[in-house]
């Protein structure tokens, strides 16, 4: 039986990339969307076809759902069980940027609460009720009887069952875009969040993290390539070039490897350098 991902905002740009990834794991993916149904398929059938390059079988179930949403949100995890019977790894990674991209000072409650929506409540009330599916899953493996009470079950390392949960932040978590102040501070909320989640969750053997892209190559960064290409050519980051979705999905795919038994609540940079502010 394959383990199984759920991946929001997982049709393009970082999402795709670790769609990908996961698919030559040989991982079973839902792959969640939510406007761009003919993006999704197409992902979907990339992830097959990428797998069996891979001597892989998988399966890849395109979902449209908005993270920001709760209904959408449990309809995600019932849709998933439903489908797979089980969830190994949660990919949190939809978002959107930040609405016209205005100055703090002219920036809107209605513009703050829609990302925020989406950004911010949408991953981290999605991370609740994964988890608290995993949690069951670890005293009854691939069960699915998300209504029952919460229960504390005592997480065997032997029992194979290794969930986790990543969370895709940014840059942004810690450097000011004052034209970007909602979306800066969403990004922030999310370090937080995995710190909160991983502090709470070890007990239980899931082990939580978060990635933190740099400028990557994606349709939210399209815009400003232009700003960046002359950035990156001055030096912005030690390592003079883009990053690709595939990079992200590579470092998900070294945590969905279990090759970090022993950390949670960890941050990884895939920025090119870009935290190493240097003098």
């Amino acid at each position: 039986m394959n383990p199984v991902a759920l991946i929001t905002g997982g049709s393009r740009g970082i999402g795709r990339g670790i769609a990908l990834e996961l698919a030559r794991l040989g991982y079973d993916l839902v792959i969640n969307y939510a406007t761009n149904d003919d993006a999704a398929r197409a992902t979907a059938s990339d992830c097959v076809s990428a797998a069996k390059a891979a001597g892989k079988a998988i399966r890849a179930e395109p979902e449209m759902a908005d993270v920001g949403a709760a209904a959408d949100r449990r309809r995600l995890i019932d849709f998933t069980r439903d489908t797979f019977d089980g969830l190994d790894l949660l990919v949190n990674n939809a978002g959107i940027t930040s609405i016209g991209r205005v100055d703090i000072l002219d920036a809107t409650e209605e513009a703050f609460d829609k990302l925020m929506a989406v950004n911010l409540k949408g991953p981290y009330f999605l991370t609740q009720l994964a988890a608290r599916w995993m949690i069951d899953q670890a005293g009854n493996p691939r069960g699915n009887a998300l209504e029952t009470p919460l229960r504390e079950h005592p997480y065997s390392h032997t029992d194979g069952y290794r969930p986790k949960i990543i969370t895709i932040s940014s840059v942004s978590s810690y450097a000011a875009s004052t034209n970007r102040g909602d979306y800066c501070l969403a990004k922030a909320a999310l370090s937080m969040m995995t710190k909160l989640y991983a502090a709470r969750l070890a007990q239980h053997g899931i082990h939580v993290y978060e990635i933190r892209p740099g400028i990557i190559a994606s349709d939210m960064t399209a815009p400003v390539k232009e700003k960046y290409d002359k950035l990156i050519a001055e030096g912005l980051t030690p390592i003079q070039r883009w990053g690709a979705p595939e990079d992200i999905g590579k470092a998900v795919a070294a945590i969905a490897q279990d090759l970090l038994p022993f950390s949670t609540g960890e941050v990884i940079n895939v920025d090119g350098g870009f935290h190493l502010r240097r003098l």
